[in-house]
């Protein structure tokens, strides 16, 4: 792939993004505000860099399922090749 067509690419892909956000994209975008907020709050609050991170990673997890659950109504998405839901029993010959 060119250049020029990989950022052609990347440009549509930032203008979908930001004309028409799936549900993931919604969900990843308030994720990453939710670490920003997690990280600021503790860079104020004198919190040591490791610490700080791992807190605000943590608060993104908890921020990506909550917001997954508000805006899809369940926790994790479905997949949508999965048609039929029920596990398939083994057939045991014994």
């Amino acid at each position: 792939m060119r250049l020029r067509e990989f950022v052609a690419d990347a440009v549509e892909d930032v203008r979908s993004l930001i004309s028409d956000p799936t549900d993931e994209q919604k969900v990843i975008l308030v994720a990453i505000i939710g670490i920003a907020v997690a990280d600021r709050i503790a860079f104020f609050n004198d919190i040591p860099f490791i610490v700080r991170t791992t807190m605000a990673v943590g608060a993104g997890f908890i921020v990506l399922f909550l917001a997954s659950l508000v805006i899809t109504g369940q926790l994790v998405p479905p997949d949508p090749e999965e048609d039929n839901p029920e596990p398939q029993d083994e057939d045991s010959s014994d």
